[in-house]
């Protein structure tokens, strides 16, 4: 799609969209084979950047998995009224990323420095660091000088792996 996202059209009425977005994006990685990894609403381009990421379950992704899906997920895309808005849809497989997404990722990661970033602040704040502890069904918990944080998977941007400086 071509354009500019309407003025009334919010990053968070967009972040929204992405139950929907999600829902429909299993459902086509389903038929085309493939294992739905991410799917990411990048609010801060315009036109806004819809990211989907896919993993062949078997073999390494290949270029055509991936245009494939983009194919048959734009086809899907274009019939939700939801998304009357210009857009950009990005398919892609994770590769090696320093980005957590999926449950084998937050599982091999625990103990691991990593950087949170939410949509909304939460507690005041949009930036998070510490050790991942573990991810639920709700929270991502990360370890914070000893103490647990607890922050809704509902407001969660993205949780990256990093190296923290040796910075008092």
């Amino acid at each position: 799609m071509v354009g500019n996202v309407p003025p009334f059209l919010f990053p968070m009425q967009i972040q929204m969209l992405l139950p929907v977005v999600q829902t429909l994006a299993q459902q086509v990685a389903d038929q085309e084979h493939l294992d739905l990894v991410s799917v990411q609403w990048l609010t801060h381009q315009s036109p806004p950047i819809l990211r989907v990421e896919v993993r062949h379950p078997e073999n390494d992704t290949s270029l055509e998995d991936c245009e494939r899906l983009s194919r048959a997920l734009e086809m899907a895309l274009d019939g939700l009224p939801e998304l009357e808005f210009a857009y950009v849809l990005e398919v892609s497989s994770p590769g090696l990323s320093d980005y957590l997404s999926s449950d084998r990722d937050f599982d091999a990661f625990r103990g691991f420095p990593v950087r949170v970033t939410t949509t909304a602040p939460h507690r005041g704040k949009t930036l998070w660091e510490g050790n991942l502890i573990r991810r639920d069904a709700v929270n991502v918990y990360l370890n914070q000088r000893g103490r647990s944080l607890a922050i809704p998977r509902s407001l969660i941007a993205s949780v990256q792996l990093y190296t923290p400086s040796s910075e008092p």
